[in-house]
Parts: C-alpha cells; sequence; structure tokens
C-alpha cells in the first residue's frame, strides 16, 4: 500500500512513520508513506499557500490553485482508491473504515490547516472526509497520524501476529478483554484462574463474556441493534 499525504507542515509527520510498527511496515516494504510539502507547489511568491476569505471572517483558509496543483501531479503518477480530507466537520473514523481503507492500494491525505481548505477541492477532488473526533485541532496531520496507523497495522504482514489485530477492540464489535501477562501473583494480585487452566475453550469463553461486560459498562452504544 502507498499513501501519499499532503501538508502545510510536514515535519509534524516524521516521527509517527519512524518507529514501532509503521516503521516495520516500511522496512518490509508492505506501506510506503510519503508527505508532500505543499508549499514546494505553489505559484505564489513566497511559498503562499492560504489568503483571506471572502466575505470575511477570522482565519485563513488554504488556496485550491496550490492543492490541485499537487493533486493533479499525484493523480498523473498513480489511481487512487480514495482522496480523503481530514475535517472536523467528516465522518468519524472507526474500525469499520480502517479495515476497509487497509484493503486499498494507493491513498491521498490532504492534512487541512487554518480554517480549512476552499471548497471547491473537496467538491471536485476530495472522495472521503474523516474526522478523529468531535473536536478541533490546529491541523490535519495527527489526525492523518491517527488514520495511517490504524490502517498500516492491518496490512497482512505487518504484524508479526497476523491474528492479533484480528482481536483488537471494536473488531468483532465489542470492547477487548482485560489482558494479563507474568508473574501470576503480583503483590498478591492474582490472574483470574481460569487463564491458567490450558482448555482454549473455556478461555475463549471467558474471554468473551468478559468483552461484553465491559463493553455494558462502558459503550453500552455499541451493544444498541446487536442481538
Amino acid at each position: 500500500m502507498r499513501i501519499d499525504i499532503i501538508s502545510v507542515v510536514p515535519d509534524l509527520l516524521e516521527s509517527p512513520f519512524s518507529h514501532s510498527i509503521l516503521k516495520r511496515a516500511k522496512a518490509k516494504g508492505l506501506l510506503d508513506i510519503v508527505v508532500h510539502n505543499l508549499r514546494d507547489h505553489t505559484p505564489y511568491k513566497q511559498a503562499q499557500v492560504d489568503d483571506y476569505q471572502f466575505g470575511g471572517g477570522a482565519g485563513m483558509v488554504m488556496m485550491p490553485e496550490p492543492l490541485a496543483i499537487l493533486i493533479e501531479k499525484l493523480q498523473e503518477e498513480r489511481k487512487y482508491d480514495e482522496i480523503i480530507y481530514m475535517t472536523p466537520d467528516g465522518n468519524v473514523f472507526n474500525q469499520k473504515t480502517a479495515n476497509r481503507l487497509s484493503m486499498k492500494e494507493n491513498l491521498m491525505i490532504i492534512c487541512g490547516h487554518y480554517k480549512g481548505i476552499d471548497d471547491r477541492i473537496r467538491q471536485h477532488f476530495v472522495t472521503m472526509e474523516i474526522s478523529v473526533g468531535d473536536y478541533v485541532l490546529s491541523g490535519g496531520e495527527l489526525g492523518a497520524a491517527i488514520v495511517v496507523d490504524a490502517v498500516g497495522r492491518l496490512i497482512p504482514g505487518v504484524l508479526n501476529d497476523e491474528t492479533s489485530a484480528l482481536f483488537d477492540s471494536f473488531q468483532d464489535g465489542l470492547l477487548a478483554p482485560p489482558v494479563y501477562t507474568r508473574p501470576a501473583d503480583f503483590r498478591g494480585w492474582k490472574v483470574p484462574d481460569i487463564l491458567l487452566c490450558g482448555d482454549p475453550k473455556k478461555i475463549d469463553d471467558w474471554r468473551h463474556e468478559q468483552s461484553l461486560k465491559r463493553t455494558q459498562e462502558r459503550r453500552p452504544d455499541m451493544l444498541e441493534g446487536m442481538d
């Protein structure tokens, strides 16, 4: 998979993609992440990429021309399955969307900044709009990093144990159960006996019960409409 990211502050994305799972995914050749500095593609002096709003109002807007130039340049090189715009008024990102995007080949992500991008870019280029929550960030870069991380770890071969992603929270509509590791007795706090019984079916049944219980307690909204 290849993911192209358009940003006006690309340095914000250097660290998230240089460590841990995403670093290994890139090293294995399973994921190619390319961050483009929008300022390198503007026809305006002093690398200008934003201007005042028509009609007045506080805050600057990212201009359409630099974005269109870069988007069309990238489109000449490859076909994109989705052109994603990170914006607070997009559809809230979830595991179902991450699963769907992980099956794509080429993605482009536009990081908004200031008051966002000229709406004509949204109308004529963007195919998907994503929000990472009901709050406003200084720009779309951190949201883009979240999307890339959630999607990238699902690519087959990225995780050492390919089954582990299948048991993450939200994959089956439930939160993940509690997990434990050695020692079995820490300060008198003991691991549940069922996890030490050696019976895979009993352990799976316990984990499902715990997932259901945790979801009922913490996210009852996730159970609405479930049988």
